[in-house]
């Protein structure tokens, strides 16, 4: 054999092996860019596929709500139907997959209030905000998709609706005032935050510091210089502990004769009007009523689920679940998701007893609620009766909606600043809480809070009075100082209706009793 024969040839050897390993290399490239999922999982067969990160934790046993997209004319007639005047009503639909409480109106200089009845919200458009000659729309929203609120971490709670005011980047000449109720126990632990987007879009939420925010012990006050979203988040420092106000409501449908079932329903909620107006709604299609006043219990951020025990049913009923002890986990009421736990009973049968055919006529059941580890120190007793002979187990007859009971805040201070100064004849602060039907012995009390015509005006409110009824008041009192500044916010005076003060003779029993 020639030396020439034995010789390596490095051409021809590139040229049988690069060419193919070329063609492999360009084919895997290929498939990398076209078909990557099918690639990844030839290439890790042993392996199971990763999960992909989300942007922002989020809470256990909590998923994010994801809607079919909208299309341009949807939106367009989602926005266009929230800033359509509702001539003075409150309106609960479900738009976009969205459940809504909003009202609507139009503004002209004279500025204007929008208030969400029976929710403790409003908006106030001060006079002057509008230039003169121009007419604004503008929208109050409250938004009940738990998916709009802020993502929150462990140590901190959701204590306040979410709320948006519309439409979206809309500026005054002058500040307008927000309201919303919050249930932080603390008021200097309730931040304000806002998230700059519209209510379809995805949500940013950001504090919004102290300038321009008063929060008092059950209220959240924002001066507002555009129109945006906004809440309010429990932040405690590290030194102390959160807390927050809950409300418990028990809820079940009326017991008539022959039923054999009955579900009864406890509620979690925040301690806040909205919250309640929430689980009101939820249980309309399923015929629950609200059964008794709501319960407050002091919830604490230490991270221990709401535990819910069965202690006392009544002979004839019995409990269809073996366990008596159902538990909420502990973000769900903080992170305030409105979650709710019930128990079904049962009549038992007749052969096991011969009195259960009567005693089951009616039920009484007792239950204790506590947070895990807290049960001999935060304990709330929560007790259940009905009977098939109760009013309360016949529909309700048909009426109007009570009329709003939020005053404006300028309004209400400028009342109290009138009511407030006693005056030799009585016509004063007093003579309001006569016609509200107080004794003498709650007048002498009001008498010393730091502010009487305060606490009377908050009483008028509580007691669902509006406007045109406190106009009233005012022009049979004689003080047409009071009545003239009401007058003026209404603008022109609606015809006065006579609601729950419409009978003088029990104002002049009562001014006699005075």
């Amino acid at each position: 054999m020639s030396s020439s024969e034995n010789s390596f040839q490095p051409a021809p050897f590139l040229l049988l092996v690069g060419i193919p390993v070329a063609s492999v290399l360009l084919l895997v490239q290929c498939l990398r860019w076209h078909c990557p999922r099918w690639l990844r999982a030839s290439w890790k067969p042993d392996r199971q596929a990763e999960p992909v990160p989300h942007p922002t934790p989020l809470p256990e046993d909590e998923s994010p709500h994801q809607g079919p997209p909208a299309a341009l004319s949807e939106m367009a007639a989602f926005y266009q139907e929230l800033h359509t005047p509702t001539q003075g009503q409150t309106v609960t639909r479900l738009l976009m997959h969205k459940l809504l409480v909003f009202a609507a109106r139009e503004v002209d200089h004279r500025g204007g209030c929008l208030i969400l009845r029976d929710t403790g919200i409003s908006l106030l458009i001060p006079p002057g905000a509008v230039a003169l000659g121009r007419q604004e729309r503008v929208s109050l929203v409250l938004v009940w998709d738990l998916s709009d609120g802020p993502s929150l971490s462990r140590a901190q709670g959701l204590v306040s609706p979410v709320v948006a005011c519309g439409p979206h980047g809309a500026s005054f000449l002058k500040p307008c005032t927000l309201t919303f109720k919050h249930c932080a126990q603390v008021p200097s632990h309730a931040h304000a935050y806002s998230s700059n987007t519209n209510l379809l879009d995805a949500k940013d939420w950001k504090p919004l510091g102290k300038q321009g925010v008063h929060t008092s012990l059950d209220e959240c006050r924002i001066q507002l210089s555009h129109f945006s979203l906004y809440t309010c988040v429990l932040e405690a420092p590290t030194v102390q502990e959160a807390r927050k106000w809950l409300q418990l409501a028990v809820f079940c449908s009326p017991l008539a004769p022959g039923q054999t079932h009955l579900q009864l329903r406890v509620y979690f909620l925040n301690n806040t009007p909205c919250a309640l107006q929430w689980a009101l709604t939820n249980e309309q299609p399923h015929g629950g009523r609200l059964r008794g006043p709501c319960q407050l219990f002091d919830f604490t951020g230490a991270r221990g689920d709401q535990c819910l025990k069965l202690k006392y049913i009544s002979e004839g009923w019995e409990n269809v679940d073996d366990s008596s002890c159902q538990v909420v986990p502990h973000l769900h009421i903080w992170h305030g998701k409105c979650p709710f736990r019930s128990f079904c009973f049962r009549r038992k049968a007749a052969n096991e007893n011969e009195d259960c055919s009567a005693l089951a006529n009616e039920i009484i059941v007792t239950m204790h609620t506590f947070q895990d580890g807290l049960e001999t120190k935060y304990m709330e007793i929560l007790r259940f009766q009905a009977s098939e002979e109760e009013a309360w187990a016949a529909p309700p007859p048909v009426a109007q909606p009570p009329p709003c009971n939020r005053l404006p805040p300028e309004l209400f201070k400028q009342l109290q600043m009138l009511l407030e100064p006693n005056s030799i004849t009585g016509n004063d602060w007093r003579r309001l809480a006569s016609h509200l039907g107080l004794c003498g012995m709650k007048i002498r009390f009001l008498s010393c809070q730091s502010s009487p015509a305060a606490a009377i005006l908050e009483l008028f409110e509580e007691q669902n009075g509006s406007l045109q009824e406190l106009h009233y008041l005012m022009t049979l009192m004689e003080r047409l100082d009071c009545a003239s500044a009401i007058q003026s916010y209404m603008g022109s005076l609606a015809p006065i209706r006579m609601g729950t003060w419409e009978n003088q003779g029990l104002e002049l029993e009562l001014d006699v009793k005075l």
